[in-house]
């Protein structure tokens, strides 16, 4: 009788010891699968939107802002990229030259240069904001040599003068072109001037505005993702 019992006791202690080495081999299986599948996942590559309170999205929820909406439009691609709003409202060229090589800490793979706009307001010397420009693409390209860049170009108001106002306007392309780089040629194209896009500064834009300055971003920012 006893020799029965201890038959059993034996038979049941290798079943549970089969049943758990399978469950063992089942879990390991799984997770050596989710490890596959998490290390096929691309890691996201930064996109950096680099200006002043354009960029930062003044007036409006952060969320409201352009390079918000551009990472919306990303996420429901499913594209690997990860916006890094870096605007700074009422910086100048010269701030941002400044402040340059601490957002470059990280890696950048696309980098979106969105000053100037400050500069021509206070009317400063278009030579001295081109200047600085220059500088600050010179910086990325030291920093991170395989990102692309695009210069986002802006315009100031009439009353600035025609002579100055066509001499900062020429300073976008006239960068783009020395850096052989992409450009959007008046990023408030559509928005500017207009008042009910725009807020009741005349200047920034409102959530509508903010969704057509996305589509001028997008237009050429969508051919090199």
């Amino acid at each position: 009788m006893k020799s029965g019992i201890l038959g059993w006791l034996l038979l049941l202690i290798m079943v549970n010891s089969e049943d758990n080495q399978k469950k063992q081999a089942i879990h390991q299986s799984a997770n050596s699968h989710v490890q596959k599948e998490i290390t096929a996942l691309p890691a996201k590559k930064n996109i950096v939107f680099f200006g002043n309170s354009l960029t930062a999205g003044y007036g409006l929820d952060p969320l409201e802002a352009f390079p918000s909406l551009i990472q919306a439009r990303i996420d429901s691609l499913r594209l690997p990229y990860k916006v890094i709003n870096a605007g700074v409202s009422g910086e100048t060229s010269a701030d941002g030259l400044s402040r340059i090589d601490w957002i470059l800490r990280q890696p950048v793979s696309i980098f979106i240069l969105e000053l100037g706009g400050n500069d021509g307001l206070r009317g400063l010397p278009a030579d001295a904001t081109y200047k600085n420009l220059n500088a600050i693409i010179d910086r990325v390209k030291v920093k991170c040599p395989d990102a692309k860049i695009i210069i986002a170009g802006i315009q100031v108001p009439p009353n600035m003068g025609e002579t100055y106002s066509a001499k900062f306007r020429a300073i976008f392309p006239q960068l783009a072109k020395k850096n052989k780089v992409l450009l959007l040629p008046f990023i408030l194209e559509g928005v500017g001037g207009i008042p009910t896009l725009n807020q009741k500064d005349g200047i920034h834009p409102n959530v509508e505005g903010e969704k057509i300055v996305t589509e001028n971003v997008w237009r050429i920012l969508k051919g090199i993702l």
